[in-house]
């Protein structure tokens, strides 16, 4: 079964996707994302990969026939792309040179652009999952694409407040939220001289940090030559800093947020990424419990105030251990 169930509750749509069930689990002996496994090219350095076991697809079935006017049902069109960072199957973001993660992005910045192409995309968001904690099945280092027939109701309501917010003060809520973090200082972790990290003041996981660009842009297609290579030192940066504030690889979710496929959003949205680490301790994982899936009452169980100086600290280490073996 693959299609589209619509939720009258909440006005959005589940993806059904029991293709998925069949996808490998953390296999020991096997990678298809490898080279030599006959799945992907015996050369490459970054490499895009259509899934397997996608959960939108080109030509997707015909839904099942029990929909009615209350609960509709669509057919499950869009697209499922996985983005391979290397070819070294334990490499982490953090692992690779600046100048291969500037690949990673060039690719996710044509992929993009590809994607948007379709006028049945609405909205295509490039995401990682890393670490078991997060359940991820492949632990070859990689991301993924999907290019959704719909916007989802996360994005659309963070649309409407940005476009809130521009009505009633002619300013990007972005922009705002950047020069509030600055004016404080405590929250930020790092800058560049194109992109700013910072915990915000209302994230819900302990180390929960954006990465937001300077300027007013809202798709990763705009930035420059110079401004990709910013986003890839932010990204490996923030990611080893990451990694070292418990000595152990540090499970995330990373979600870029940019524009809508085919919405006139220029004037109040801007680019970011967001982080979901769902560490609170070495050992202890921040779960999203009963109230928060159920009211979206989210909880953080620790203060950012107290949470930004350490991966602040484990930042500036980074880059020192980083320069320390000639590379920046």
């Amino acid at each position: 079964m693959a299609e589209l169930r619509y939720n009258p509750l909440l006005r959005d749509w589940t993806i059904v996707a029991s293709n998925r069930q069949k996808r490998p689990h953390l296999p020991k002996d096997f990678c298809p994302f490898c080279p030599g496994s006959g799945q992907v090219p015996d050369r490459y350095d970054v490499y895009k990969y259509d899934n397997d076991f996608p959960a939108l697809m080109p030509d997707p079935p015909e839904p099942d026939p029990v929909g009615t006017p209350l609960y509709k049902a669509e057919p499950s069109y869009g697209k499922c792309e996985v983005i391979l960072y290397s070819p070294d199957h334990t490499a982490a973001l953090s692992d690779l040179p600046v100048e291969h993660v500037e690949k990673i992005v060039a690719l996710w910045t044509e992929r993009f652009a590809e994607l948007c192409q379709d006028p049945r995309h609405k909205y295509v968001m490039i995401f990682e999952n890393r670490g078991e904690e997060v359940g991820v099945t492949m632990p070859h280092p990689h991301g993924q694409i999907y290019a959704y027939p719909v916007i989802p109701l996360k994005i659309k309501t963070e649309l409407a407040s940005c476009q809130a917010h521009y009505e009633q003060t002619g300013h990007c809520l972005l922009c705002d939220m950047n020069e509030e973090e600055k004016r404080f200082g405590q929250r930020i972790v790092a800058e560049n001289e194109h992109f700013i990290c910072y915990l915000p003041y209302f994230t819900d996981y302990p180390y929960g940090v954006f990465i937001v660009s300077r300027a007013h842009k809202t798709a990763i297609t705009d930035f420059n030559k110079a401004e990709r290579k910013s986003l890839a030192e932010m990204l490996k940066n923030v990611t080893g800093a990451m990694d070292l504030i418990y000595d152990r690889l540090f499970p995330y979710m990373m979600v870029m947020h940019q524009r809508p496929v085919s919405s006139d959003v220029e004037d109040y949205y801007h680019f970011h990424i967001e982080f979901y680490p769902p560490l609170r301790d070495k050992d202890k994982i921040k779960y999203y419990a009963s109230s928060e899936m159920g009211a979206w009452a989210a909880t953080n169980p620790r203060s950012v105030e107290e949470t930004a100086p350490v991966l602040r600290e484990a930042y500036r280490r980074f880059l020192n251990r980083t320069e320390g073996e000639g590379e920046r």
